[in-house]
């Protein structure tokens, strides 16, 4: 085979694997139901150890999976990240443990984070479904926060993130002249889910994978 031949089968490997689908396998291993919700991807209910499998397009980006409870027949209406539908076609309401991520993004590299910053309402892992090197790691938030919860954040089916109750700056962070700095609730979420996001410039939470990596996302852990 001859130089040229050999590197157009190697760029053309690259662009296979860096612009395919990620993969999402996103699992309820809780005892209760799970209504998962997806933006992009709409939303699955999932029963005591099932499963769902989300394929989701590379480049896409401000994109996030969470867990709703308590949800009526056909989830138009949940206690806790509710989206008004089964197929969500926005973000769920607060609160909620989200995972978020980007895919394919500076260097062909995917980003994703555990975020406590809408609050909490079921343990959540999330991550490659094959750990590497440099970042590449599981997170996860598996502490009892609901029931550790702070009398003014305490919320039916989740504990509540400081911005939605009190509507400052202070946690909110919505000033682009004034500080983001963390705050006695935030520490609280930090304290007790150290790799998960606890404010708008926590960062701290932060991971990357190489583009082309499926993930997954598992409740109760």
């Amino acid at each position: 085979m001859s130089y040229l031949a050999a590197l157009s089968l190697i760029i053309i490997s690259t662009l296979l694997i860096t612009t395919r689908a990620a993969n999402f396998n996103i699992r309820n291993n809780c005892p209760y139901v799970v209504w998962a919700g997806a933006y992009p991807g709409g939303g699955h209910q999932l029963n005591p150890n099932q499963e769902w499998s989300l394929d989701v397009d590379p480049g896409t980006k401000y994109a996030r999976i969470w867990g709703r409870t308590n949800c009526n027949s056909d989830a138009s209406v949940c206690e806790t990240g509710d989206c008004g539908r089964l197929d969500c076609t926005a973000y769920g309401k607060t609160p909620n443990t989200v995972a978020e991520y980007a895919l394919n993004q500076f260097q062909n590299y995917d980003y994703y984070d555990i975020s406590l910053i809408d609050g909490f309402n079921i343990p959540m892992e999330f991550g490659p479904t094959e750990e590497g090197a440099d970042g590449c790691k599981l997170s996860s938030c598996t502490a009892d926060i609901i029931a550790q919860c702070p009398d003014p954040l305490k919320f039916p089916g989740g504990c509540n993130n400081p911005c939605t109750v009190y509507k400052t700056n202070e946690y909110c962070c919505t000033q682009a002249s004034e500080p983001c700095n963390p705050t006695d609730y935030s520490r609280f979420f930090k304290e007790r889910c150290p790799t998960s996001l606890s404010y708008k410039a926590d960062q701290t939470g932060n991971r990357s994978c190489p583009s082309g990596t499926n993930y997954k996302v598992v409740f109760c852990p």
